[in-house]
């Protein structure tokens, strides 16, 4: 009974037909394969209509394009198969013939076949059963018939033995034989034929291979974007948790701040201030819009700077380190400035310096902050030049107060304090002035009540 398919017997792989056996045995080099029960899947795609014969390659379908449904036409497509070769017309004749007469068994021989053709085909090369095999099956027309007939049943099992026929069946007359020239014509084409189709099956295998290789990659750059989504989320996350701790740090400050001001108070004899006294201060009155044109005031240098400061920052504000680097870079050139403004190392800078344009040039609104420091462009932009006699000292510290103010504090406990010679001040934290501020309070009330003992001391010597 014939088989609904073949089995590799050395993969494992069903196949549906003779013809996918004898590509697969080319591909591969194997030859082992047998009838087999069980049929090839066909799973249809119902949306495209893809073919698939197997659960990897609907699992494939499925990513690819996303469709989930497959129709099972297995046992439509199924059909019997043989790997017996099939038979000739005279072997059925032959058959019928014995079947009708079992009794009478005649006597088989091999036919007679065109000795000239014979000579042409061992000559190419093929065996003298296998030519004298081609050569009785195909008629003895020619060379061509009988080189086509070998090509399309070389899997037959009994290529490689000599026909039998009936003695009394007589064979036809041979054909007239080939000249050398077309039995080299027919080599070639054949050996054409061979590499061509060598060529296709190379080129059918090197684009499945493209093709995979383009699925994976679209599904590595699929998996780094959610890799990269997530990542974006988690530091989202972890700045919004930064800066409500942030939050809760300043609170604490601030309360005791207040803590402290009550002590101070306390130990100054000052009743406790009531917060019930302090009452806000009412609203301004709404103003009314002048319709006549006022002309409006240009922005200051501060406020440029500060501009261009808020720029940086913005375009970055996912990379506090730059920033920073950033902001050091140009609070060092001004103060290198201010404090050296005769030494032109310090008033020169070359755009095109890598460590100028990793830290300030490749950033937004740096060179800009520069500009307005008062370095120029000179030598056709090569470089920031800042003449000697357009050094402003106003406009230089202007601007290291700018950067100052916009600096990020993480960690108030890990900054450098700054007191410019005034013990108390500490410029670059808010809880530091207003340490400062309560301290010059303090300081101003004890004052205020010394010189209130004082009196009373004075005004009860004079009474006694």
């Amino acid at each position: 009974m014939a088989g609904l398919s073949l089995k590799c017997g050395d993969c494992g792989t069903l196949l549906k037909s003779v013809e996918e056996a004898q590509e697969h045995a080319e591909l591969t080099k194997h030859s082992n394969f047998v009838e087999s029960t069980e049929a090839v899947l066909n799973l249809v795609c119902v949306s495209c209509g893809k073919p698939c014969r197997s659960k990897t390659e609907t699992d494939l379908h499925t990513k690819r394009t996303g469709h989930t449904e497959f129709a099972d036409k297995t046992s439509e497509a199924a059909k019997p198969i043989s790997l017996e070769a099939p038979k000739s017309k005279d072997d059925v004749d032959m058959e019928e013939a014995g079947d009708g007469s079992c009794s009478n068994k005649e006597e088989m021989v091999v036919p007679e076949v065109d000795q000239q053709l014979l000579m042409q085909l061992e000559e190419m090369g093929f065996s003298k059963e296998r030519a004298t095999r081609a050569l009785h099956y195909s008629g003895n027309v020619s060379i061509e018939a009988a080189a086509n007939w070998i090509v399309e049943h070389e899997n037959d099992p009994d290529i490689d033995e000599l026909p039998l026929v009936p003695v009394t069946k007589q064979s036809e007359a041979p054909k007239p034989s080939l000249t050398p020239e077309e039995i080299h014509r027919k080599q070639q084409e054949l050996r054409e034929r061979a590499r061509k189709k060598k060529e296709e099956e190379e080129k059918r295998m090197e684009r499945e291979r493209e093709k995979e290789r383009v699925r994976v990659g679209k599904e590595l750059l699929e998996a780094k974007r959610i890799e990269e989504e997530n990542e974006r989320k988690r530091l989202l996350a972890l700045r919004k948790a930064e800066k409500e701790e942030e939050k809760r740090a300043r609170q604490k400050i601030l309360q005791k701040v207040e803590e402290d001001k009550a002590e101070r108070r306390r130990k100054l004899g000052l009743p406790p201030e009531d917060p019930a006294a302090v009452k806000p201060s009412a609203p301004p009155p709404p103003v009314e819009e002048k319709k006549s044109s006022l002309p409006v005031r240009p922005a200051t240098k501060a406020e440029q700077m500060r501009e261009c400061l808020r720029t940086l920052k913005q375009n970055h504000k996912d990379n506090d380190a730059k920033v920073k680097t950033a902001f050091n870079t140009l609070f060092t050139y001004a103060k290198n400035v201010a404090t050296n403004p005769n030494e032109e190392k310090f008033r020169k800078i070359k755009l095109s310096n890598p460590a100028f344009q990793d830290r300030v040039g490749n950033l937004k609104g740096g060179i800009e902050f520069l500009e307005l420091c008062g370095f120029e462009k000179i030598e056709g932009g090569e470089f920031l030049f800042l003449p000697r006699e357009k050094v402003d000292t106003a406009v230089l510290q202007s601007a290291g107060n700018e950067l100052s103010r916009v600096q990020t504090v993480r960690n108030i406990s890990e900054l450098h304090q700054d007191n410019f010679g005034r013990p108390g001040l500490w410029h670059i934290t808010i809880a530091g002035s207003l340490l400062h501020g309560f301290k010059s309070l303090c300081f101003a009330l004890r004052r205020q009540n010394a010189f209130t003992q004082f009196r009373l001391s004075a005004l009860v010597s004079r009474g006694g």
